[in-house]
Formats: structure tokens, sequence, C-alpha cells
């Protein structure tokens, strides 16, 4: 029996390595309130928006915007999960955390494949590229419907207003698509309207 190559060696440490992501918790619940969800759950949730949404967005390759989100939390394997409503975090000791992290995670895999990787995680942090955007904008639409499916969820914990929620989230959901916004300002509007009649 021949030993395995290098290359194979590699991509499959680098599986082995990603198995991480099912122990990073991150805040948002689960909608049956069971517990929170963790990031390789956020992340196969996600590919799965894209795939769901795709008629939802501007003539972007579908397939791309799913790579990217299946790697766009990997760096949380080494960086953790910073909640996004977590007030006075450091964004550039966290920038820093993740680019370190990309380079070591990236570069577990064969020089080529880490480098094709890596350069979706850029791509995705850069949101420049039409399929960026929407990948970005998923990322922010998941956790407001998690949060009206459990009837206000993590912007309790963090007493998240609806000013903060259209602010924080509106941009990049809107830069994504115009009519998932529109809905989901609909929603996140009636949701703090029965808070504050209830």
């Amino acid at each position: 029996m021949t030993a395995p190559s290098e290359a194979l060696t590699r991509r499959l440490a680098f599986l082995a390595e990603l198995e991480k992501l099912k122990s990073v918790m991150r805040q948002s619940r689960l909608v049956d309130g069971s517990r929170r969800e963790n990031t390789a759950e956020h992340s196969w949730h996600l590919a799965m928006f894209a795939m769901v949404l795709a008629p939802h967005a501007a003539n972007v390759d579908t397939g791309r915007v799913i790579e990217m989100l299946l790697v766009h939390d990997i760096v949380e394997i080494d960086a953790g999960d910073v909640p996004y409503h977590q007030e006075g975090k450091d964004l550039a000791k966290i920038a820093a955390a993740e680019e370190t992290a990309a380079s070591r995670l990236f570069g577990l895999l064969p020089e080529g494949e880490g480098q094709r990787l890596r350069a979706l995680w850029d791509e995705f942090e850069a949101a420049r590229t039409p399929e960026a955007r929407f990948a970005k904008g998923l990322d922010r639409l998941q956790p407001v419907l998690l949060n009206l499916m459990t009837d206000g969820g993590t912007w309790d914990d963090f007493a998240v207003t609806e000013e903060q929620v259209m602010a924080r989230c509106g941009p990049p959901i809107e830069g994504a698509s115009p009519e998932l916004w529109a809905a989901t300002a609909r929603m996140v509007s009636a949701h703090f309207a029965a808070r504050r009649a209830g």
C-alpha cells in the first residue's frame, strides 16, 4: 500500500481542522430555543439561503456565492465569533486576528488551493463584487430572521433597538437585494411595533 500524497495529506488535514467549526458557538439561538447555533450550522444555512434566494439577486453566480459562504467564517476556528451587536468591540483587533487565522487555516491546503479559498474569503470581506455583496447581505439576513422567529432572540440579550437593526443590517441586505430588504424591514418594523404595543 502506498503512502498518501502530500497534497492529499494536506487536504485531509484541512478538512479535519474544519470540524472545529462545529464547536464555535454563535449568539443566535435555534428557533426551537434548545441551544445556540454553531458556526458550521450557520455556514450551511447561509449556503441554503443563497440557493433559495438567488432569484432575488441581480446577476450573481450562485455557485460562487455558496463557495464564499462556506469559507467566510472558517477563521472563527482561531478567532472565535464576535457578536454583531456587541458594543465596544475592537474592530482592528478582530480584523488582525481573522487575518492571522486565514493565513494559518488556508495555508493548510496545497498552495494553489489554499490561495483560491483565501481569495474567496478576501472577496467576501471586501464586499465589492455582486457575489460578495449578496453573500454579505445574506450573512446579515439570516440572524435577523432567527431573531424574528425567536421573538427577539439575541436582540433582547444585547438591548438592540429597531433603529440599530435598520442601520446595521439594512445597508448590507439592501445592497444584496432591495426586494429582500423591503420584506425584511417590514417584518422588523412589525416586530418592534408589536413589542411597543404589547
